[in-house]
């Protein structure tokens, strides 16, 4: 019997929502093209994150609603943002200052694949793909203090993205301390993948189904 049916995969907000809710107050943040921007959505406003984006906004608040939205104010990924209390604006020379200083707690990335041992892949050679070039996800890889990843945990045909060894180009080597995915929340540890939380109705064994490398309960 399929687990799946069962439990139901959390979709791309739910996903954004539990990584959120872990991250601790105060923490600069810097979120990936994709996903990653959702998350920003989801942080109570009375809680103080700071999240950063590459292009040079510092203090980036949700999505606007639509008659608020304002074209003069986006986020690496050209989408429209707002701005909280107390956000600024910075050259992007100095905001690649703050990447490469180590001032960021977290980067939060999309991701194809991650690997056992913390690699991580998220850009492609294909020009069909959003991130065609590895761009400034190298230099934030490189630079925060952490690096979580945030993706489905399968291909639409259903081939694991957490993998032994990363197939696609690199991003990164051993960088990604965290995967959050439509189905559970894993740790990357000397050990390989240690699994946090899952969805309500997956079981050990359905999500180690779903996975190319070996899994094992987090401490």
């Amino acid at each position: 019997m399929d687990m799946l049916v069962e439990a139901a995969p959390l979709d791309r907000h739910g996903m954004a929502r539990r990584l959120a809710a872990d991250i601790p107050e105060g923490w600069v943040v810097n979120l990936g093209i994709g996903i990653p921007t959702l998350v920003s959505d989801h942080v109570p406003p009375e809680r103080e994150v700071i999240f950063q984006a590459e292009n040079g906004v510092i203090g980036v608040g949700p999505a606007p609603p639509p008659e608020e939205e304002d074209p003069w104010l986006i986020n690496a990924g050209k989408q429209m943002v707002t701005l909280r209390p107390g956000g600024s604006f910075v050259s992007q020379s100095d905001s690649f200052a703050l990447i490469r200083g180590g001032h960021l707690d977290l980067c939060v990335l999309g991701a194809f694949e991650v690997a056992e041992n913390g690699d991580i892949a998220n850009w492609a050679i294909s020009s069909n793909e959003k991130a065609p070039a590895v761009g400034g996800a190298m230099d934030l890889a490189a630079g925060a203090k952490r690096l979580w990843a945030i993706m489905e945990h399968t291909t639409k045909d259903g081939r694991p993205r957490l993998v032994k060894r990363c197939s696609y180009p690199l991003t990164a080597l051993g960088v990604v301390s965290r995967v959050y995915t439509n189905l559970a929340v894993l740790d990357v540890t000397p050990e390989g993948f240690a699994v946090r939380d899952m969805i309500p109705g997956m079981t050990l064994e359905a999500l180690q189904a779903r996975t190319e490398a070996k899994l094992r309960p987090a401490a």
